[in-house]
């Protein structure tokens, strides 16, 4: 790579890992359309550019979960045994996304993302939480196999867009009168599943893929992915800092605006491919 890709790519990952520890959100859902961006301007073959984006994705939330979660441990948040029922289900839902994602058209892909950010701009715009059912104050999670389901689902959601599975795993812990905070904090722990199952399947279903760039690891970008990752887990702390500190909600609508324009991108992408 030049070194204009290179600082292009830092910036990236250090806007992305400041919005994640800012808004406690997964970095995937600004990276992919950005790292779509930039592959297509750098000739990547057009049917393999968002396999490699969602892909690159996943491998920078393997390093930036884990950045996330000790911050979370350290103040007893994580609920350990939550994350652990749903782990199973997170491990077998991302392995598949990728493959599911595989049969897919680049334009259906491309659909999708957009879809996908359409629902967390909405989501992040109305700033709603997920509240407890009514008259439910003391239902708690559900048993083993609807443990695995969930995690099913959230593992595939991620899978398939290359994100951390909060905006499925965080309503549904909250709903199930999970303190939001716990919920956000053991979701965090739940992006390592997430991104070590969907990268290793994006890395094994792309590995025969032909035209692949240099340095390609199956659908995963190798180079692309250390220098987003080095910056996104340096700003993600300083992000999380900053919270603390300015207007928040403010900064959510901000955001939000800035996803319905990368939503529109993916749309556009979508249609002209």
């Amino acid at each position: 790579m030049d070194l204009g890709l290179v600082l292009i790519l830092l910036l990236m990952g250090a806007v992305g890992g400041f919005m994640a520890g800012l808004l406690g959100i997964g970095g995937g859902m600004i990276l992919v359309p950005f790292i779509t961006l930039i592959f297509s301007a750098q000739g990547f073959p057009e049917e393999a550019i968002i396999h490699m984006a969602v892909a690159t994705s996943l491998g920078v939330i393997l390093f930036t979960s884990m950045s996330s979660v000790r911050a979370h441990h350290r103040h007893g948040a994580v609920l350990w045994p939550v994350a652990l029922l749903l782990a199973p289900g997170i491990l077998l839902g991302a392995w598949c996304g990728p493959w599911i994602a595989k049969q897919m058209s680049s334009a259906g892909q491309a659909l999708l993302f957009s879809i996908f950010l359409t629902f967390s701009a909405t989501q992040m715009l109305l700033a709603k939480k997920a509240a407890p059912a009514e008259g439910v104050a003391q239902r708690g999670l559900p048993g083993n196999a609807a443990m695995f389901g969930a995690g099913g689902v959230i593992g595939l959601e991620a899978g398939l867009v290359g994100a951390g599975g909060g905006f499925l795993s965080i309503p549904f812990m909250t709903w199930r009168n999970v303190k939001i905070h716990n919920a956000v904090a053991t979701s965090a722990a739940l992006g390592f599943p997430i991104a070590l199952a969907g990268t290793l399947s994006n890395i094994y279903y792309g590995w025969n893929t032909p035209d692949l760039p240099r340095y390609s690891l199956g659908f995963v970008y190798m180079p692309a992915l250390l220098v987003i990752a080095a910056a996104s887990v340096t700003l993600a702390p300083l992000g999380a800092r900053t919270a603390h500190k300015l207007p928040v909600h403010t900064l959510r609508k901000i955001f939000a605006i800035v996803l319905y324009c990368l939503a529109a991108y993916m749309l556009r992408k979508a249609i002209g491919t």
